[in-house]
Order: C-alpha cells, then sequence, then structure tokens
C-alpha cells in the first residue's frame, strides 16, 4: 500500500510539473475541457513524453470521433493510480485516476478552480488569488467499473440531464441511487475526454461522501474524490503534492478547490 501511495504521488508531481511547463510555454494553465471535449490531460502529453500520443490526436474533431480511437485506446501509465484494483472501464479507452479541479461550484461553466470547464479557460497565476499552495491542481479518485447497478459510490454516479445543473440540490441523486435509476459506471473512462467525472471534478461533496456523485449531462453537478484508503492524494497549484485525511472537515473541499474564494485553510486539515 505504501509503495503504490507513492507512486500515485509520484504521478501527481509529474502531472503537477507538466501543468507548469504547459504554463511556462502556454502563458496559463490547460483548459479543463474545450470545445470538442479534450481534457486538460491532452495538452500535457508533449510534457510527459507522450509527444508521440499527443501528435495522434485529431483536435478538430470531437474526442470520441473515430478519427481519435487509436490514440483513445492508449494507457499511459501516468494517469492510472496502482492503488485502484479497477485498471480499465472500457475496451475502447485508456482510463484515468486523476481529475484536474474545476472549483468549487456545480456548474463548470463559470467555475472558479485552476482547470476549468469554461470553453478554452486560462487560469493564470493572477487568478490565484488564494494562493498556489493552497488550491488544488489534480486529485486522485477510483475509476468506474462499467458497471450500470447502483452498487458502490466509490464507482457509480448518477447522471441527470443538463437542465438538472439549475439550482441542483446537495441530496440531488441520492433517491436516484436508492432507486437504481439512472446509474453510469463510466467515471474516468478515458484521459482523453474532460467532461465531469471523466477529467474534472468539483470541491462539492467531501471525500468518500456517502451520497453519490452526479453528473448534468457532463456540464458539471456534485462530486467528491473517492478512495481504497482514508484518505487521498492530491496535487496543488504549486506543483507539491499533500495526503489529506478523509476526518479533514466537508468544507476543507470547497475551499481548497476554489482560487479565490478569499477564507483561509484551517491550520490543521
Amino acid at each position: 500500500m505504501a509503495a503504490a501511495r507513492q507512486q500515485s504521488q509520484n504521478n501527481l508531481k509529474q502531472i503537477g510539473l507538466a501543468c507548469h511547463a504547459y504554463y511556462d510555454t502556454n502563458g496559463s494553465f490547460p483548459s479543463g475541457c474545450n470545445a470538442q471535449n479534450f481534457s486538460a490531460a491532452v495538452h500535457l502529453l508533449p510534457f510527459i513524453e507522450q509527444a508521440n500520443v499527443y501528435n495522434l490526436i485529431d483536435q478538430k474533431k470531437p474526442v470520441d470521433d473515430k478519427a481519435n480511437a487509436q490514440a483513445r485506446a492508449v494507457y499511459i501509465k501516468t494517469f492510472l493510480n496502482p492503488m485502484d484494483p479497477v485498471m480499465k472501464v472500457s475496451d475502447e479507452s485508456g482510463s484515468t485516476n486523476y481529475l484536474f479541479n474545476a472549483g468549487s461550484k456545480a456548474d463548470l461553466a463559470d467555475d472558479d478552480g485552476i482547470s476549468t470547464s469554461t470553453l478554452d479557460s486560462k487560469v493564470k497565476f493572477p487568478d490565484i488569488t488564494d494562493g498556489t499552495s493552497n488550491t488544488l491542481s489534480t486529485g486522485e479518485t477510483l475509476k468506474g467499473d462499467g458497471g450500470k447497478k447502483a452498487e458502490d459510490v466509490r464507482r457509480q454516479y448518477v447522471l441527470l440531464k443538463k437542465d438538472a445543473l439549475k439550482g441542483i440540490k446537495d441530496d440531488a441523486g441520492v433517491q436516484d441511487f436508492k432507486d437504481d435509476k439512472n446509474i453510469a459506471g463510466d467515471r474516468c473512462a478515458s484521459w482523453m475526454d474532460g467532461r465531469f467525472l471523466q477529467g474534472t471534478f468539483t470541491g462539492t461533496r467531501p471525500l468518500n461522501d456517502a451520497k453519490p456523485d452526479v453528473s448534468c449531462g457532463g456540464a458539471g453537478g456534485l462530486s467528491g474524490l473517492r478512495s481504497v484508503s482514508d484518505g487521498v492524494s492530491v496535487g496543488f497549484a504549486d506543483g507539491s503534492v499533500r495526503f489529506i485525511s478523509q476526518a479533514a472537515k466537508p468544507n476543507i473541499w470547497k475551499l481548497l478547490t476554489s482560487r479565490n474564494d478569499g477564507l483561509p485553510l484551517p491550520p490543521d486539515f
């Protein structure tokens, strides 16, 4: 377990360094999701020695277009957490265990994270007024298992229509999960996909929450990071990596995912 956790933290460190290399080249952090639904991970490929995979991708076509099938099927070790016993969600795509922080709000269209899903967002260091050492960039989570029955909130989530995002409440999805309705098991199915619960997350639920995650058509929703242990490793915008215990107060996730809420972090989180 200790060796696997260290490997996951090394992956997060590599991703963090790649984010900074991308920033040095492009003048901003990578967008969480662009017009063709490509993830931040796609833009980091040249900075993690995966330029050959990057060159296979036709970014003028949608992420799920057949033109991108070859690249989509590639498994990239840096995006896989050895602590997760589920290694793939589908046979058609390489999965991921690392989601990019879109912010503390449910709606990704105008969120306040680092890799927001506002189309082609370009968050810069001056925009992170809470400080890069206080704001998450990435977090490890568990993949879905492809199942369509409500068996494990760590693996399945509730998939609603985009309209459900307006005025969404904290208990959204709870009854659906109990009733085994609107269940999806494709969490983190493709590292290429930047949509909600595929490449991005929000700090709207605490770690390992008993309530299910909810995606509103991939445009946002409610999510918490999931783990097989009593905590989770996360990457900060300054490139550092830290393990956060499940005992951390629930509101810590909103504070960590917002780049500009102006609120102090508790000293003991």
